[in-house]
């Protein structure tokens, strides 16, 4: 029996600093909808493939991808790959994709590949999140024209509101241009340490600015949650128990119940 269509969220995983949790919130964000029942697509869009090799996508199984998607047209469910995590399947990345900022240069309407890609697939996933560069150039451009809304992983350190800055300042003019429905979905917090005072202000700072855009839920600096991709698991996978994982289904709680706040359902059970 084939799925019944549902509305699909597209969220577009976005930092142009590399280096603060953006592969790792993709991935474990995704397990822990996929967890609460979700049907979940990853795309990643990253040419060095981490959400790939975090989910244990070898790179001889790589061989139909977002390169093929974006350059050769490939359909997206032909581009597929499952993984371990029931409900939630990825569109690997490989090595040709490193190519492919140069290659879309010459290509119509390459801003909108991506995008027209994933309209071909909506109604299959309630999820699509799009696991995106950290660089601001024709990938990450496809992966904002895509999306529905942009969740940011911040890192809570001492420069964190200046590249804030300039994404923000990134997503609304691809809102003026090319992705009118583009929105902040919002902003989370990531390799947070409580026991470090720097973190607990930037985090103040960053409320101060941003308000009820940035999550109550923090994911915490987690040994474990550093360990999973090596054993090309979903931390929720790796260890349930432990305070990453749990941190990831608190989000993909949070999530869940502002989306079912904009649309007037239901709460949550707990």
């Amino acid at each position: 029996m084939p799925p019944v269509p549902c509305d699909t969220r597209v969220l577009a995983v976005a930092n142009q600093k590399g280096g603060v949790g953006k592969t790792t919130t993709t991935v474990n964000l995704a397990t822990a909808l996929a967890a609460c029942g979700k049907r979940v697509l990853i795309v990643d869009m990253d040419p060095q493939g981490n959400a790939s090799t975090g989910l244990g996508v070898s790179p001889d199984k790589r061989s139909q991808g977002v390169y093929q998607v974006l350059i050769q047209g490939l359909a997206m469910d032909e581009a597929e790959s499952p993984t371990l995590v029931p409900g939630m399947a990825i569109v690997p990345s490989g090595v040709e994709l490193s190519g492919a900022e140069l290659e879309l240069i010459d290509v119509d309407n390459r801003e909108y590949r991506m995008r027209d890609a994933i309209d071909r697939v909506r109604g299959q996933y309630d999820f699509v999140l799009i696991d995106c560069p950290p660089a601001l150039g024709l990938l990450t451009l496809n992966a904002l024209v895509a999306a529905d809304a942009v969740l940011v992983p911040l890192q809570a350190e001492f420069y964190a509101l200046e590249g804030l800055s300039h994404l923000m300042r990134t997503i609304e003019r691809v809102q003026r241009a090319l992705n009118p429905k583009l929105s902040l979905q919002g902003v989370v917090l990531t390799m947070f340490d409580r026991r470090n005072n720097l973190c607990e202000m930037v985090a103040a700072d960053v409320r101060g600015h941003l308000g009820e855009a940035v999550y109550q839920t923090v994911i915490p600096r987690n040994v474990r949650v550093s360990e999973a991709p090596s054993h090309g698991k979903p931390v929720l996978l790796y260890d349930m128990r432990c305070a990453g994982s749990q941190a990831y289904i608190r989000l993909a709680r949070e999530i869940l119940q502002r989306e079912n706040d904009l649309a007037g359902e239901p709460a949550l059970a707990s």
